[in-house]
């Protein structure tokens, strides 16, 4: 994932999850927000409590290796929070994947939604 499409300041995480939509399931939380840019952005945060340094940066290796892998689903220039929650602590590569692909098409589908309104 290019630095391009990462929402790094702390400024962008408050606003978007004071301010955003929301979606849940039991593994993670996403909010999301339009953004002004002809790209989608994502921002991954893992939890002190969910493990040390070195757990925290394993997934979010793991959530950027599925973003990346399908990142053609979801242009629709929205910014992205993604939140890991504390039941994904124990699932493995292919569960987060399964979890994360459907939240995602729900988001997608509330997206197509909206702009038929």
């Amino acid at each position: 994932m290019r630095k391009l499409y990462i929402v790094k300041h702390q400024r962008d995480f408050d606003n978007l999850i004071k301010n955003g939509k929301k979606q849940k399931n039991k593994s993670f939380i996403i909010y999301y927000e339009s953004n002004n840019l002809p790209y989608d952005r994502f921002g991954i945060s893992v939890g002190k409590k969910l493990g040390n340094a070195v757990y925290r940066n394993k997934y979010k290796r793991k959530i950027r290796s599925i973003l990346d892998s399908y990142k053609k689903l979801y242009i629709n220039n929205k910014d992205y929070i993604i939140i890991l929650r504390g039941s994904a602590k124990d699932k493995n590569y292919q569960e987060l994947k399964e979890e994360l692909l459907t939240l995602m098409n729900v988001i997608r589908k509330e997206i197509k939604d909206e702009k038929k309104k």
